[in-house]
């Protein structure tokens, strides 16, 4: 069964071995697929697997 619950910052960051402050800045500066509901910011692991995959994190962006 595929896992396709919102995650939040803290299991994002773990997911990908990063930090908050990492997240946050993908987040303002690199298009990372994130989401706000209120003041959280959630993710779907799989729209940032594809994000990833395509280069989304890439240095040179």
């Amino acid at each position: 069964m595929i896992d396709d619950r919102w995650v939040s910052v803290d299991e994002i960051r773990d997911y990908l071995g990063v930090t908050r402050d990492t997240i946050y800045k993908w987040i303002s500066e690199k298009n990372m697929p994130a989401h706000r509901i209120g003041r959280l910011w959630k993710f779907k692991k799989g729209e940032v697997d594809d994000w990833i995959r395509s280069g989304g994190a890439g240095a040179d962006q």
